[in-house]
C-alpha cells in the first residue's frame, strides 16, 4: 500500500538529470518541492514547467559544498512549508581519471560534493526531522559504490562513503528516520561530459552505450518514499537491463 500523503521533499542537484527527473515526477505525485541547484536560470525554468503543470515547487540557489549554504536551503523549505519530510541528497560530480594523472583538485571537487555535500544534507536534515517527528534521507550513489572500475576510484571512494554513511544512519535512527540508499547503474545525465581526461572521457563513451534515462532513477525514488511508514526501503540498484555489471 502507498503512502499518498502530500509531502515536503528537499531535492540538491535538482537542475538537470536525476534531480530535474525527481523533481517532475515527485511533482506529478502531488508533493511540493523545494529544489537547490548552482545553476538558477535551469532550476527556474523547471519550476515555471512544475507549476504551469498545477505543482508545487521553489528554488533556492545552492552549493552543497558548503555547509551553510545547505542549513540556510533547508531551512528555507521549512519556512516556506512547514516541514520537511524528505532530503533527497542527489548533487554530484564525476570527473573520472587515471590516478597517475594526479588532477588533484578534481579529486578534491568530487569529496567536496559527492562526500561533505550529503553529510551537509544529512546535517542540515536531521535537526528538522527530529523536531518534527520524522522523515526520511534519500542518498543518490552509483553502482560504483559497490564496485571499482579503472579511472573511477576517487568517485567511487565517493560512493562507497556515501554507502556507509547511510547504513550508518540507518543504524543510528531509532525508525523515525528513514534511510535509502539509491544507486543508479548508466545514466543518462550531464555528468560524463564534464570528464576532462582524454582516457577517461572515451571510455565512458564506450561504458555509456545502454544507458537508463534518468526517469527511471526518479521512478525508484517516488517509490521509496510513498512505502508506508512502517516501511523503510534502504537500498535500491537500478541498472539497464543489457548492463553486465
Amino acid at each position: 500500500m502507498a503512502d499518498t500523503t502530500t509531502k515536503v521533499v528537499a531535492i540538491t542537484g535538482a537542475s538537470s538529470g536525476i534531480g530535474e527527473a525527481s523533481a517532475r515526477r515527485l511533482a506529478v505525485d502531488g508533493h511540493h518541492l523545494f529544489l537547490g541547484a548552482r545553476r538558477t536560470d535551469r532550476v527556474d525554468r523547471l519550476v515555471a514547467d512544475i507549476t504551469a503543470a498545477g505543482g508545487t515547487a521553489v528554488a533556492r540557489r545552492l552549493d552543497v559544498t558548503e555547509a551553510g549554504d545547505v542549513r540556510d536551503f533547508v531551512a528555507a523549505a521549512n519556512e516556506r512549508y512547514g516541514r520537511v519530510d524528505v532530503m533527497v541528497n542527489n548533487a554530484g560530480v564525476m570527473p573520472l581519471s587515471p590516478l597517475e594523472a594526479l588532477r588533484t583538485e578534481e579529486w578534491d571537487r568530487m569529496i567536496d560534493v559527492n562526500l561533505r555535500g550529503v553529510l551537509h544534507g544529512i546535517a542540515a536534515a536531521l535537526p528538522v526531522m527530529r523536531a518534527q517527528g520524522g522523515g526520511h534521507i534519500v542518498n543518490i550513489a552509483s553502482v560504483g559504490a559497490y564496485e571499482v572500475s579503472p579511472t573511477a576510484s576517487v568517485y567511487c571512494a565517493t560512493k562507497f562513503a556515501v554507502r556507509a554513511i547511510s547504513e550508518g544512519l540507518r543504524l543510528e535512527s531509532a525508525g523515525d528516520i528513514r534511510v535509502t540508499l539509491v544507486s543508479p547503474g548508466v545514466t543518462e545525465s550531464e555528468l560524463a561530459d564534464r570528464i576532462s581526461d582524454p582516457e577517461a572521457r572515451e571510455a565512458m563513451r564506450r561504458y555509456r552505450a545502454v544507458a537508463l534515462p534518468a526517469s527511471a532513477i526518479a521512478d525508484a525514488i517516488a517509490y521509496a518514499v510513498s512505502r508506508p511508514p512502517q516501511v523503510d526501503v534502504n537500498e535500491i540498484v537500478v541498472r539497464p537491463a543489457a548492463s553486465f555489471r
